[in-house]
């Protein structure tokens, strides 16, 4: 049994702290050490707060220690925290972007291999904008747990190791064997690989009406057979497109785990100031709420700054 003092001294270590935990068991020492954490994400909003810190502790102790870890194994390391320490069975995307991310590149992602593929987004005519709902509904990290294990239910039903080695015809052929929502989340996480694949290609040829197509497709998905959308992004992605592609919007989705948080928009940069000002304004005369937004362009991965 734990002492009296070991049990009330536990619960109050910040959670970021806990994290350190990975690295030492790699055989580094930091010893002491002041740390400031000072950030402009935006927490709990769907942009990967928790994998920004993680990350950013771990370049810390790469710099204090000297100990360089692969990228890869650094990631893994990140996503080992938030499941051991933040109890969230997250997959490996927000790490892998926190950690290689590259500026005017997104990060395609292969989970099962682990291979990051960078995909240039040097087209200065297009900026995402990123719309802050400031909601916060009262759903736990369970959602996605739940969701997962439909998933994996849906797999074992179609006898694959994973939905990735699923089709949709091979679902289709199996819909009479498959609960309802079953069916539904692994639709959505078939068509959503595809999805990526040509938004991906889209990206690469500059081709924003495509992409922003797949974008509100995703979002439809999202919403409709995974479930994981809520009345103030659709509101978001339902004002993104009455504005449409003439005034300048290409396409938009909820980001993030789901249920709250924030919607991404692909926007003409040189319409950027229009777009979020009437996002902003319809979305408060119909949610009576006020959201945030900014702009921004894909940025590199977490960098040590020396002066």
């Amino acid at each position: 049994m734990p002492s009296k003092r070991e049990h009330y001294l536990l619960p109050i270590l910040p959670m970021w702290a806990l994290f350190i935990a990975g690295f030492l068991d790699r055989g580094a020492k930091p010893g002491g050490f002041d740390a400031l954490v000072h950030s402009t994400v935006p927490l709990g909003g769907g942009l990967s707060s928790s994998a920004a810190l993680e990350v950013a502790t771990a370049t810390l102790l790469e710099a204090i220690t000297g100990h360089k870890l692969d990228p890869v194994e650094k990631a893994l390391l990140c996503q080992k925290a938030e499941h051991a320490y933040a109890g969230m069975p997250c997959g490996i995307m927000d790490q892998f972007i926190s950690v290689m991310g590259k500026e005017d590149h997104l990060l395609l992602v292969d989970c099962r291999s682990r291979r990051p593929e960078l995909v240039p987004m040097t087209d200065a005519s297009m900026a995402l904008l990123i719309v802050n709902t400031n909601v916060k509904h009262e759903l736990t990290g369970g959602e996605y747990a739940k969701r997962r294990a439909q998933c994996e239910q849906a797999a074992r039903s179609l006898d694959v190791t994973s939905l990735r080695d699923a089709t949709a015809d091979m679902l289709e052929r199996a819909d009479g064997r498959l609960e309802e929502v079953a069916f539904r989340r692994a639709r959505h996480v078939i068509s959503e690989i595809e999805r990526t694949i040509h938004a991906a290609e889209g990206v690469r040829a500059s081709n924003w009406p495509t992409v922003g197509q797949l974008m509100y497709a995703s979002h439809a998905s999202l919403r409709d057979d995974y479930e994981v959308s809520c009345p103030e992004l659709d509101a978001v992605v339902e004002i993104a497109q009455d504005i449409g592609r003439k005034g300048g919007v290409a396409g938009c989705r909820m980001t993030g785990g789901g249920f709250d948080g924030c919607a991404a928009a692909l926007v003409r940069t040189d319409a950027v100031a229009a777009v979020s000002e009437r996002i902003a304004s319809e979305y408060e005369r119909r949610m009576r709420i006020k959201p945030a937004l900014f702009v921004s362009r894909p940025a590199a991965g977490a960098t040590v700054l020396k002066q």
